[in-house]
């Protein structure tokens, strides 16, 4: 016998169980299916475990660097094993209260591999083989990393960013090929851990889709670490030898070899939907693979539901958040639709970059008479205390009604300076709203008010520039 539930949620990860708490807390009775752990992608080998070893890659910089303070550390160096125990010790605890969570708000959990049996019952085939019945399903199965021709990912020379959180020792050498945010944050987090870094790019630009302003000081960053770059290139083959793994790369320039320890593949991700059964169903898919869904985060099949990766681009956990939320409010009867006005990015490179609503160029398309303004954090006192100047906020307004129409940050703590920014132009802010706003000095977040004063023509720390 089937056993039912209300709503079956598919993959525990941060849309996943996130739509399944929301569910319970409606009153339904839910079963979470997960076939690995809790927590799912982002939190086990990804977005977690990836920023506590950036961070940790950002305190063993400082220190090489503090001498500039008159403050002197010693053979600084790095038990990376240990690193790899704390890092692990902060995944466990986050894994631990999603369980906590989870019983509290009475979701079951059942382990194993889903087939969709019909639209309403999938099998489960854990360490033993169920069959759940219900009327509506999440799917939250995420997304994996996509591999290149001859570059198979073997989780030993060539890796991906799963494999390269499990990593013994940092690699000497390692090539990275993909300059997107995934290959750049890793690759400089080695660089800043020791590691000979090379990226390798196929477009002419690191970080493709990112204001070109943005990307140069991102560029400037990665040379003072080290860090070498090919553009317009693309990786060809590999060969194992005494020397190590020999690289081919083809460039404008012609081809050339770099040898590396590891090759870690950045290159992109696709949807998580092998052995699913899905299409058997009839769900249907875009034509790259990703399930179709409305602003409800429903599919073409009533009672079935798909929330983040599986859906497609931008891969964030914070947008599969709310998608799962929409999907548990959507089957609990609310009327909630997923339509956010602002959906923020960040990048944890060196330095942070963190974007919200439109750029400059994009408003323009869209027909606002768009006008920006750039305030330098080398000009804001906090930057300059924590000796971390590089970058700048870029503020995007509609000239006419000054509403706020977009911020892109590079510099430090852009991944927390930009929550204010996605508030603003959720509730439709003015330049006016911010600069209004006194914000507390010495701050980072008053760069945000130094540059709606500057979009305005009422610049204090920087020059005006002629309103035209």
């Amino acid at each position: 016998m089937p056993r039912h539930a209300d709503a079956v949620v598919i993959g525990a990860g941060p849309g996943g169980y996130v739509a399944a708490i929301r569910l319970a807390q409606l009153g339904k009775k839910v079963v979470l299916v997960e076939k690995h752990k809790l927590g799912g992608e982002c939190l086990n080998y990804g977005c977690i475990p990836s920023k506590a070893l950036i961070n940790a890659s950002k305190f063993l910089d400082k220190a090489k660097h503090a001498s500039q303070m008159g403050l002197q550390f010693d053979n600084v160096s790095i038990d990376f094993k240990k690193l790899q125990q704390w890092k692990q010790g902060v995944v466990d605890k986050l894994v631990s209260g999603i369980g906590f969570l989870l019983k509290a708000n009475s979701v079951e959990i059942a382990y194993g591999h889903v087939k969709f049996l019909s639209r309403k019952q999938i099998e489960v085939k854990g360490d033993k083989t169920e069959v759940l019945e219900a009327d509506n399903f999440v799917i939250a199965t995420g997304s994996y990393p996509l591999s290149i021709p001859n570059f198979p990912i073997d989780g030993k020379d060539v890796i991906s960013s799963k494999e390269v959180m499990e990593l013994e020792n940092p690699p000497n050498r390692l090539l990275v090929i993909g300059g997107g945010a995934i290959g750049l944050e890793l690759g400089t987090m080695f660089a800043k851990l020791g590691s000979k870094v090379t990226v390798v790019e196929v477009t002419p630009s690191l970080l493709a889709g990112t204001d070109r302003d943005i990307v140069a000081v991102v560029q400037r960053g990665l040379e003072k670490l080290g860090v070498k770059v090919y553009l317009k290139a693309s990786c060809q083959s590999f060969s194992r030898s005494s020397e190590g793994l020999k690289v081919s790369i083809k460039a404008e320039e012609g081809t050339t070899n770099e040898i590396a320890d590891k090759i870690l593949v950045a290159v992109g991700r696709k949807a998580n939907v092998s052995g699913l059964n899905i299409e058997g169903i009839g769900i249907q898919l875009d034509q790259r693979g990703f399930v179709k869904v409305d602003e409800k985060m429903t599919t073409n099949i009533k009672g079935i539901y798909a929330v983040g990766d599986i859906t497609g681009p931008p891969y964030l956990a914070h947008r599969a958040s709310k998608q799962g939320i929409v999907a548990g409010e959507v089957i609990g009867g609310l009327a909630s639709v997923y339509e956010p006005q602002a959906l923020p990015s960040t990048i944890f490179s060196e330095p942070e970059v963190a974007s919200v609503g439109l750029t400059e160029e994009e408003a323009k398309k869209q027909g606002f008479d768009a006008v920006s303004a750039r305030f330098p954090f080398a000009a804001l006192g906090r930057a300059l205390a924590v000796m971390e100047t590089e970058g700048f906020v870029k503020m995007v307004i509609d000239k006419s009604s000054k509403q706020v129409l977009g911020v892109q940050i590079v510099g430090p703590n852009a991944s927390d300076l930009i929550s204010e920014c996605a508030l603003a132009i959720e509730m439709g802010a003015t330049a006016e709203d911010i600069a209004l706003t006194i914000h507390p000095h010495p701050t980072l977040p008053e760069s945000l008010m130094e540059v709606a004063e500057a979009i305005l023509g009422k610049a204090i720390h920087t020059v005006n520039k002629k309103q035209s």
